[in-house]
């Protein structure tokens, strides 16, 4: 049995899961919390019963240690030893103009992570802490660094340049990244193998990852042609919390208006918009559909304002490519939320979409299911997606 060992590190937590590569199982999984404070362990081997545990984790190499403990644990764990553990991938947040696909950690890829931090401070520092931690407890198992930001570096020049002074893409690298290019990458190719049309370098496909954070993606031939996000995560739809896409002149004149420091004003834009901002009500799709039946204005505002987004995305995007094959909602409110993908797929009929609209609000929640009519020229599915598997697709192809 080869397996893998996927880490998604932040500044205080770190979430794992154990797959065996060879059968794409998922052997374990679990979740360190408060690191650096108290501490606690989450362990959930597959089919038995779920561990916690409190003790102290000072630091993140604790935690992994702690990890590797209840892995191989004779009466709960699911492995003989550390030797079972194959190679790790490390879900990192941002590659900058680096990385263009994962790679086999080295001091090479690990001073690269650094240079990027600037353009990732939130996320790449903890990305870091986990790569780290796990090349101390486990020198000699090969890990991958799999970049967020690798699937938006196949777009051209022309689309992932923004309009200002060469030299600020020049010297800072400012440019279109996008994020959520893990689960993008995944659901694009698994609906390129629902399609039968693995190989095929015409297929086009346009992903929606819908959830707390949102973004929408097209490709051609399984290869990103464009995507919301931006520089940060913050460009695009509306989201829970984030503003998404505004007239860039606002920035100043909030900051202005409202007295606040480039701090303040970022955090309003991050955490103080979106759906929560526009509904006062709350940043969960579920609260807004709530409030939106009990005739509260600005939650249904909100809820159209999104679906507004998504549909533009998507017909900016068939006009990009000239044409779409299959349209994919994934993530928590693409693959649970009938309510929102009816709300996204009205009047959408002059792109060749047929979709079932009965259907859709029958669809099991979470469950792969195709949406669209036979008649429908264009296929319309919920995929969901897994893109700790598709980290350690990644991580096999290129450590084993």
């Amino acid at each position: 049995m080869r397996t893998v060992l996927i880490i998604n590190a932040g500044s205080s937590s770190l979430k794992y899961q154990l797959i065996d590569i060879d059968t794409e199982s998922v052997l374990a999984k679990g979740l360190c919390e408060r690191i650096g404070i108290d501490g606690k362990l989450t362990y959930q081997p597959t089919g038995g019963e779920k561990f916690q545990q409190e003790s102290p984790m000072p630091t993140h190499q604790q935690a992994i240690e702690l990890v590797l403990g209840v892995l191989t644990d004779e009466k709960i764990g699911v492995i003989k030893d550390m030797a079972d553990v194959a190679a790790v991938g490390h879900r990192v947040l941002h590659g900058g103009p680096n990385f263009t696909a994962s790679a086999l950690v080295d001091e090479k890829c690990i001073a690269a992570i650094e240079e990027v931090i600037p353009l990732g401070p939130l996320h790449n520092p903890a990305n870091l802490m986990g790569i780290n931690a796990c090349r101390a407890a486990m020198p000699n198992t090969p890990q991958v660094a799999v970049f967020d930001t690798a699937w938006g570096m196949s777009m051209a020049q022309k689309t992932f340049q923004y309009a200002l002074p060469y030299e600020v893409y020049e010297k800072y690298s400012v440019r279109r990244y996008g994020f959520h290019g893990t689960s993008h990458m995944f659901v694009t190719g698994e609906a390129i193998k629902r399609l039968g049309r693995e190989g095929d370098p015409n297929v086009k496909i346009i992903t929606c990852h819908l959830g707390n954070g949102s973004s929408v993606s097209c490709s051609i031939g399984g290869k990103c042609v464009d995507t919301s996000m931006g520089l940060t995560p913050l460009e695009g739809l509306p989201m829970g919390t984030r503003c998404g896409s505004i007239d860039p002149a606002i920035v100043p004149f909030l900051m202005d208006k409202m007295n606040l420091s480039i701090k303040e004003v970022d955090t309003l834009m991050n955490k103080k918009s979106g759906m929560l901002g526009i509904s006062g009500v709350s940043s969960d799709f579920r609260d807004l559909w709530a409030a939106r039946k009990e005739g509260n204005a600005r939650a249904t505002l909100a809820l159209d304002m999104f679906a507004l987004a998504v549909k533009r995305y998507i017909g900016s995007y068939a006009a990009e490519m000239n044409g779409v094959d299959c349209i994919v909602f994934t993530a928590g409110v693409g693959e649970n939320d009938a309510a929102t993908r009816e709300l996204i797929m009205q009047d959408m009929d002059f792109l060749g979409i047929d979709f079932d609209f009965e259907l859709n609000r029958t669809a099991p929640r979470g469950e792969e299911i195709v949406l669209s009519k036979p008649s429908s020229r264009v296929k319309v599915m919920v995929l969901p997606t897994n893109e700790e598997l598709a980290i350690a697709r990644d991580t096999a192809s290129i450590a084993l």
